[in-house]
């Protein structure tokens, strides 16, 4: 029988959550509390794993199964609240994982859309110290995420972009050519969905950092905001349904998708020509 995962309960409140569920479960088999609880046993395993965010229900359901006075609720309330500490892998895990993807984007083309050259060009930017073969290293893992865009199994992908992005330049005119066309490209595309929220719209609720929405298997959903140098993941309920209001409410007063269309293509006529 292969022996659980350590848990560091001094780390996060999540790990902590799933010590005391595994200390109080006992040796109750996972399946028969799963059974109880009317949930998944994978499910309830990678709550205990501190892997997923309990569902806001669960607590109270704990609590009263094993006789407590807001024990795992008031574990609940902390864990809700506090950064994911591994979230670069764990974001990397939902993405791949998402059957719905919807981004928002203030001031760079999303990395599942960008070109080589434009990423590159990107990177350059942020580090300029950064040796060739470090920036190299990151080019390639972006191109490897794009992977998730291509084939029968490819999650639905729908960005919206601050109009900003399509002023921007990095690399050059050639380089945002290439990108423009690139950004083209999928506006046809069943599957993905491409918005320009234009500056005459004004203000907005998303303004500040970057977005995304993962939808995943049986409709969970979780929401990842990022600043220039930190990243928030968010899996309860409350927030992400916030931040999916606020994308929705954005995505009305975008532009359309043929409208979108048509703004990438006049503002690559208008690009001057190296």
């Amino acid at each position: 029988m292969p022996t659980p995962r350590e848990l560091q309960p001094h780390r996060s409140a999540r790990d902590l959550f799933g010590a005391k569920l595994r200390a109080y479960r006992g040796k109750q088999p996972l399946g028969a509390l799963a059974a109880e609880l009317r949930m998944s046993k994978s499910h309830l395993s990678r709550i205990e794993l501190a892997d997923y965010m309990p569902p806001p229900e669960l607590p109270e359901q704990l609590d009263r199964r094993f006789g407590l006075d807001k024990v795992f609720a008031e574990l609940y309330e902390l864990a809700r609240h506090e950064i994911h500490p591994d979230k670069f892998r764990r974001r990397m895990e939902l993405e791949a994982q998402a059957q719905v993807i919807q981004e928002y984007s203030p001031q760079v083309v999303p990395g599942l859309l960008q070109t080589e050259a434009y990423a590159r060009a990107q990177f350059h930017v942020h580090n300029p110290r950064a040796s060739e073969g470090e920036i190299e290293r990151l080019v390639s893992a972006r191109m490897s995420r794009q992977a998730l865009l291509v084939g029968d199994s490819r999650p639905d992908y729908s960005v919206i972009m601050d109009e900003a992005v399509l002023h921007r330049f990095y690399g050059g005119a050639q380089v945002m050519r290439e990108q423009l066309l690139r950004l083209m490209d999928p506006c046809s595309s069943p599957s993905m969905c491409i918005q320009v929220i234009p500056f005459a719209q004004g203000g907005h609720a998303l303004v500040g950092g970057s977005l995304s929405l993962w939808t995943l298997s049986k409709g969970n959903q979780v929401a990842y905001e990022e600043s220039i140098t930190t990243g928030t993941l968010l899996e309860d309920w409350e927030s992400v349904a916030g931040l999916r209001r606020a994308y929705d409410v954005l995505s009305a007063c975008a532009l359309s998708p043929a409208q979108t269309a048509d703004l990438i293509k006049r503002t690559l006529e208008a690009l001057p020509h190296e």
